[in-house]
Parts: structure tokens; C-alpha cells; sequence
């Protein structure tokens, strides 16, 4: 075998990785604006072509914390080669389907791509040199927010003028490229420092069951009733296995997530804002794009066609590519617990803004660039202070539970802006203008909440000590 090639020989290795990781961004702009049009392609109902997004989340919350770990492995490129293969089929197979049974699977396998992100960033950690990791691991991470405000524009374009099928078809087309590219430059052979243990099977079928149920009850609640016997029994069911999940990985040896790194206070903060900041994101962009879309006679609507409804979500990519390359700049005379509570107050500020303002076109705009702010600042430090806290072979794991959080918290705030949206219809089966001001409230307390959280911590990590009066030392 080969020895892999140095780090330094590889200078496209980080264009590489993030043109690979554009991958979540293709196919999660393949959701929401779709569904009204899928719905009457397949002749189903709103509400049943809702499961293209549903499924999509559950295959993803299974597999992104499998593949995390599957990533501090030795086969780290046979792993994404394999994932890439995968979100391809699916993507043939939607683009393809027949019924929407078919176009069902497809999407289903496309849920691998929410696992894409922790893998490149082991492969990152694993052989950019130590000066580039943290800036790669920053551009990384906030891949996805930048790319879905490039790929909502293109599949609002291709869907109105091509079909639906066009865009999927132009997912096919991107990850045929996205192979060809990890196949020429991502390190080939085994990576010899890679965990070589026996995989936790247990602790993934445990795990995988629980998000599931979990999400399950969270996704389709409000249609369910939230006391049904449906609910409430996916609801018991997830605490009851992801309780059992705890307790298993924290007696074996090489768990597949390792819940004592996680319990580490940079891991902490990181994913408790990962939960809070995602369903405040989700929020936004879902009731934001709604506003674009819906009738003038609502009294809040934009009344944007598809074409157009996609380049709302723009000003969120231009705002957090601009934010990632000041925080790469920032970061090494910042602390990383100090750029969370930075960013978690722009996205308080953006969230209230939406609440408050939301009627007019640039205000959705404004509100849109101010996400992409805030998130392309907490994302980027999040990543990197899981980085500094575990072990090189614990870092794939990490992150991917951490990419799982912001899932979960993405579809917690799906459902409950569901929810309320779905508490205050208006007879022409559009929200009320209360209805659409409530959710954007609830969004905001989200933020706050967390922002609030932060700045404590922030605060408390500044303070001297009163008893010896030396001041702590910078995370």
C-alpha cells in the first residue's frame, strides 16, 4: 500500500472538501419549496408530500451519527465515495420515480447527505497541516448555510421552468462531479491512525431508534393531535431507547458516541446551541419563505412566484460566507466562546427583526442576511471547539452528534411553527397574519433564550476569581 501523500502536497484538499460538502446543501433545497409542486405532480396532499422532508430527516438523524463515526475510522474516503454513490441513487431514483412510493425511496436514501459534513471534517482534522485545520474546519461547517442560499435560487429557477424532476436532476449531475473530485484528490488508502475497534451495533440501533421516534412525534404531531395515542407512544418510546442508549454507551469501551467527550463544557455549549440555534434558523427560513410565497390578500404575503421565491434564502448564504471569512480572520485573537454569543446575538437581533418587520420584501431580506450573519458565526466556532476538546479519533463522532442536534432542532422548530401556523388558518387555507407574527415570536424567544445562555457563560468565564483574584485562563 501506498503512504498517504502529505498534507502539504495537497493543496486542494479544502476546495475539495467543500465543494464535497455542498452536498447537504443541494439536497436539502430540494425540500421545502418543492412540496406544493410534488403534491400535484404525484396527485397527494400537501400534508402526504410533507414525507419528502419527514423521511429525508429521519434517515438523516440515523445516519449522520453512524457515518460520524464510521469517519474516525481507517476508511475515511471509502466511506464518502460510498455515501456519495448512495445520495446518487436516491437522487436517480426521485428524479426517475414513477409513483410517489419511488420518489419516497429516493429521498430516503438522499438523507446520507446530512452525514457528508462530519466526514469531511475528519478528513480535515486527519491531514491539513496544524495551521489549516482550524480555518477548514471553520469553512466546513458553515458549507450548508452558505449553499443552501445558492441552491434554494436554482431549484426555484429549474422546478418553474423545467419541472421538478430537472432539479433532481441536477442533484445527479453534482454528485457525479462531487465523486470524480474525492476520487482525484481526497489521500487515498487507509488512514493508519484511524480507530480500528469493533463498531458499536447496539449503540447505533438504539440511537437510530430513538431519533427516530423522537422525530417522528416532533414531525407529524400536529397532524397526529399532540395527545394521540400515535404521539405519545413515539414520544415514550424515544425516551424510553435513547435513555437505554445512554446508559449502553456509557458502559462500553468504544461507543459510538463517546457521551463523556461530549459531556466536556466546550462540547456542551456547542451542542446546546446547535439545538437552540437550529429550530430558531429553521423558523425563520420556513416562515420567511412561506411569507414570499403567499397571496397579497393575506395581508402579510409577497406573492413571489417559485422562479423567484428561491432568492429569499440568498442574503443567508451572502451573510454567512462574508461571516465565515471575518471569523477566520477574527479567530485567532477572539476566543471561540466569545464568537457563540456574538453570533447568537445577531441571530436574536435577526429573529426579532422578522418578528417584528415582515411584510415587505427587503424586510425578509434584511432578516435573511442577518441569519446568515449570526449563523455563519456560531457555526464556524462550534466545530472548532469540539476540535479542541477530543481526541483526533473521537472527532468525527463528535461532530456528527453535534450535526444531529442541529438536525433535532431544526425539526423541533418545524413542528412548532407547524404547529402554531396550523392553530391560526384563515379560510382560504393560508395562516392569519397573527398566525405568521406568533411563529417569528417564537423564533425570537428562541434566540434570546440561547443568546442569553451564552452571554452568561461568557460573562462567568471572565469574571475573576474572588478568592485567589486570578483571572481564569482563555478557553
Amino acid at each position: 500500500m501506498p503512504p498517504v501523500s502529505e498534507p502539504s502536497t495537497r493543496p486542494r484538499l479544502v476546495p475539495a472538501l467543500v465543494y464535497t460538502a455542498l452536498t447537504s446543501a443541494i439536497v436539502s433545497s430540494l425540500g421545502m419549496l418543492l412540496v406544493p409542486t410534488v403534491a400535484q405532480e404525484f396527485s397527494v396532499t400537501v400534508s402526504a408530500a410533507q414525507w419528502m422532508l419527514t423521511i429525508n430527516l429521519l434517515v438523516g438523524a440515523v445516519a449522520t451519527p453512524i457515518m460520524g463515526r464510521l469517519s474516525d475510522g481507517p476508511h475515511k474516503k471509502r466511506l464518502l465515495q460510498w455515501s456519495l454513490a448512495t445520495i446518487l441513487v436516491g437522487s436517480l431514483m426521485a428524479a426517475c420515480a414513477p409513483n410517489f412510493a419511488v420518489f419516497l425511496l429516493g429521498r430516503a436514501l438522499q438523507g446520507l447527505s446530512y452525514g457528508i459534513v462530519p466526514v469531511t471534517i475528519a478528513l480535515a482534522r486527519r491531514y491539513l497541516d496544524e495551521e489549516k485545520v482550524r480555518p477548514g474546519i471553520s469553512s466546513l461547517s458553515v458549507t450548508v448555510s452558505t449553499g443552501l442560499g445558492l441552491g434554494y435560487p436554482l431549484t426555484g429557477i429549474l422546478a418553474s421552468v423545467t419541472g421538478f424532476r430537472v432539479a433532481f436532476g441536477f442533484a445527479v449531475v453534482f454528485l457525479i462531479s462531487a465523486s470524480v473530485v474525492v476520487w482525484r484528490i481526497v489521500p487515498d488508502g487507509p488512514d493508519l491512525r484511524g480507530l480500528r475497534t469493533r463498531f458499536d451495533l447496539p449503540g447505533a440501533v438504539l440511537l437510530g431508534s430513538g431519533l427516530s421516534a423522537l422525530l417522528l412525534a416532533v414531525s407529524e404531531g400536529s397532524g397526529w393531535g399532540w395527545t394521540s395515542a400515535w404521539t405519545l407512544g413515539c414520544s415514550a418510546a424515544a425516551v424510553v431507547l435513547l435513555t437505554g442508549w445512554a446508559v449502553a454507551e456509557l458502559r462500553i469501551p468504544n461507543p459510538l458516541v463517546n457521551l463523556r467527550a461530549v459531556r466536556t463544557k466546550d462540547v456542551l455549549l456547542a451542542n446546546g446551541t446547535a439545538i437552540g440555534l437550529g429550530a430558531a434558523m429553521y423558523i425563520g427560513m420556513s416562515v420567511g419563505s412561506l411569507v414570499a410565497q403567499s397571496p397579497t390578500s393575506t395581508g402579510y404575503g409577497i406573492a413571489l412566484p417559485l422562479f423567484w421565491a428561491g432568492f429569499v434564502v440568498l442574503p443567508l448564504s451572502v451573510g454567512s460566507f462574508g461571516a465565515n471569512r471575518v471569523v477566520r480572520r477574527l479567530a485567532r485573537r477572539i476566543r471561540l466562546t466569545t464568537l457563540l454569543p456574538l453570533g447568537a446575538g445577531v441571530m436574536t437581533i435577526s429573529a426579532v427583526h422578522l418578528w417584528l418587520e415582515h411584510d415587505r420584501l427587503w424586510e425578509i431580506l434584511i432578516g435573511m442576511f442577518l441569519f446568515g450573519v449570526g449563523t455563519g458565526t456560531t457555526y464556524a466556532a462550534m466545530p472548532a471547539l469540539i476540535a479542541r476538546s477530543v481526541a483526533d479519533t473521537e472527532l468525527g463522532s463528535a461532530v456528527s452528534f453535534n450535526q444531529v442536534l442541529r438536525t433535532v432542532g431544526g425539526a423541533f422548530g418545524s413542528a412548532l411553527s407547524g404547529a402554531v401556523l396550523a392553530a391560526h388558518m384563515a379560510g382560504d387555507g393560508h395562516p392569519t397574519d397573527s398566525g405568521i407574527t406568533l411563529a417569528f415570536a417564537l423564533g425570537a424567544l428562541g434566540s434570546a433564550v440561547v443568546f442569553a445562555a451564552l452571554a452568561v457563560n461568557w460573562i462567568r468565564t471572565r469574571r475573576p476569581r474572588s478568592n485567589t483574584g486570578v483571572t481564569p485562563t482563555p478557553m
